[in-house]
């Protein structure tokens, strides 16, 4: 059934499947005819549960505690089948389709699926399995009557779903983009090597029936794909829920970043009227420190508004159509050259202010043009002609 190593990695990755089924449930309770959310707690539950119950320990436990030889074997099929009515199940539920056509399949599967339990089950009272086997269970009950088909009915069972599930979400795949389209195509390798997992244990049972011992499939070669299968899988399913929110976030940090250049420009100007909370960026939402700092830079450029001097714009303006620019990039260089000569006049003459009805209609709206135009050469070398021309202007 499984190897013989690696106890504690199948134990943490089945307690950690139930305590995300754990948090579901109060949506499962508000949520109890919604056929996609118990897909998806089930296939949490089973996933953990054959965890949990895979583990050669428990394996060996399981027999010991119940006293019957080898009745961890129906024990984990059972489960494996559970998980795998539940994938596919949920892979149907989840993929965009009329609600009848959804409702058809959604049956078919849970029927089919619970024949095989059941079928497991009582494949196994009715066969015989007198010596215990903890890892090669398959290969040594494989002509063994009753038991023989209780292995193959979960072998089956088993790769039929994951091949239908693999099937169903590599064409999906090509319906969508995104996040989605990237778990999908997770997910489709993911149930590709379940599936070469089932095959090769097939062809150890087979190789039994023909005389033939080719066990070492069963411990050596199928068992380590159970690893790689788990991860992706975990991988797939999580990417299309955390995929949109990791992009957001990705969106606001960049901002953020953009934004950096005017935030250390306009940080030290007083806003007489506004509030500013310290927002330390460690502890601070993305979203929430996004907010704050453009709602700090809007409060700065109103509080610079009565310092801007047209003059020095258009004076910028035009130098930057002289070196190429077309208007509307001339037009920010323009905005972000007079907001710092502002700067530097409240900070200096703080008295003299130009008239409301003198200040330009610029362009402050786009924050992110204006501070990657803060960042440019051009802004620096034209605040560096520009503010000494003004000293001038005032001495005279």
């Amino acid at each position: 059934m499984t190897s013989a190593t690696g106890n504690a990695g199948f134990y943490a990755c089945g307690i950690i499947l139930l305590l995300v089924c754990g948090l579901k449930i109060p949506a499962l309770v508000r949520r109890r005819h919604d056929m996609l959310l118990r897909a998806a707690c089930l296939l949490l539950f089973a996933a953990g549960c054959l965890m949990l119950l895979a583990a050669p320990n428990s394996i060996v436990a399981l027999n010991r505690l119940t006293g019957i030889t080898n009745v961890a074997a129906p024990v984990v099929y059972v489960t494996t089948i559970a998980f795998s009515g539940a994938s596919l199940l949920l892979i149907v539920n989840w993929r965009p389709a009329p609600e009848e056509q959804t409702r058809r399949a959604s049956h078919w599967c849970v029927t089919a699926y619970s024949l095989a339990i059941l079928a497991v089950i009582v494949l196994f009272w009715a066969g015989n399995a007198p010596v215990e086997q903890v890892t090669l269970f398959d290969a040594y009950y494989a002509n063994t009557p009753c038991i023989r088909e209780m292995i193959v009915t979960y072998l089956v069972a088993q790769g039929v779903a994951m091949m239908t599930a693999s099937t169903l979400c590599w064409r999906w795949s090509t319906e969508v983009d995104g996040s989605l389209r990237a778990g999908l195509r997770i997910l489709a390798p993911a149930y590709l090597i379940i599936v070469c997992y089932d095959v090769i244990r097939l062809v150890a049972v087979i190789a039994r029936w023909t005389g033939h011992k080719l066990d070492f499939l069963v411990d050596k070669v199928s068992a380590p794909l159970a690893a790689p299968a788990s991860l992706l899988g975990a991988i797939g399913f999580a990417l299309p829920l955390a995929g949109p929110r990791i992009a957001a976030t990705a969106r606001i940090v960049r901002q953020l970043r953009q934004l950096s250049p005017l935030w250390r420009a306009l940080e030290a100007v007083p806003t007489p009227g506004a509030i500013r909370t310290s927002l330390p960026w460690w502890r601070t939402p993305p979203a929430v420190l996004l907010t704050g700092r453009k709602t700090a830079l809007y409060d700065a450029i109103r509080a610079l508004a009565p310092y801007c001097d047209p003059a020095v714009r258009e004076s910028a303006y035009r130098a930057a159509l002289r070196d190429g620019d077309d208007e509307s990039s001339a037009a920010v260089t323009a905005d972000a050259t007079m907001i710092l000569v502002a700067r530097e006049r409240q900070r200096i003459s703080p008295d003299q202010q130009y008239e409301a009805t003198q200040t330009p209609a610029w362009r402050a709206g786009d924050l992110v043009l204006l501070s990657l135009a803060l960042a440019s050469p051009r802004v620096r070398d034209l605040h560096g002609t520009l503010v000494p021309q003004q000293k001038a202007a005032r001495h005279e």
